[in-house]
């Protein structure tokens, strides 16, 4: 319970944390968020880790002249890990994935993520990968799916991409010319609130729906 409490504290003043790391330790900033969204986009294990609110903040902390960060390299270097992990989540979805959704229980994953993200996928078919990447926990899970349902290399890879860029491209974005405004900078606990929360409407609208339509 703990643990979850520091994780919490960790996402919500993400920003405060991320300065002073790059204050500290300068350009290993760049390889630290590389693994960050590798590893959230990659591994089935890690869908905790702020992947959202992260690249808002870490587009703010860009935006200050007094930072050593380069939005460029930083869209440079985090699409690039987001492209490669969600290439290592397909392949691994491929190599083991029939096994994982055949047993009742797994000790490696969370069964009910996983049907979740097996349910988005059969509903949006390839376009899975692109929304998905807006959805936490769903944009973990759906290439790991997409890789047990043989999705074509070819057509994952077109997919990918895309959605990196625009995953990538948009948050940082949106954080390096909004997340500089005296308002956000006062109140980012709030704005990385109104992150997660716009990031969970999509799922949260299509349980509705799905309740109400078996009413």
């Amino acid at each position: 319970m703990e643990s979850i409490q520091h994780l919490l504290q960790y996402i919500l003043h993400i920003d405060t944390y991320l300065i002073a790391f790059v204050s500290a330790y300068g350009a290993l900033t760049y390889i630290i968020l590389f693994a960050i969204i590798f590893c959230e986009t990659g591994l089935v294990v890690t869908p905790f880790l702020p992947g959202d609110s992260l690249l808002f903040a870490a587009g703010s902390i860009a935006a200050n002249s007094s930072h050593a960060l380069s939005i460029q390299v930083l869209f440079l270097f985090l699409t690039i890990a987001s492209i490669l992990g969600n290439k290592v989540n397909y392949l691994i979805g491929r190599t083991i994935g029939p096994r994982v959704f055949a047993a009742k229980k797994s000790w490696l994953l969370n069964q009910k993520h996983l049907v979740e993200a097996h349910q988005f996928y059969e509903k949006h078919g390839g376009k899975t990968i692109i929304l998905a990447r807006f959805i936490p926990i769903i944009r973990t899970f759906a290439p790991f799916v997409a890789g047990v349902g043989y999705m074509s290399l070819r057509q994952f890879s077109t997919y990918n991409v895309l959605s990196a860029v625009l995953w990538i491209g948009s948050l940082l974005g949106a954080g390096y010319y909004f997340g500089s405004l005296p308002f956000i900078r006062e109140h980012f606990s709030m704005v990385v609130y109104g992150i997660i929360a716009v990031s969970l409407l999509p799922p949260a609208f299509a349980f509705i729906w799905r309740k109400t339509a078996a009413i």
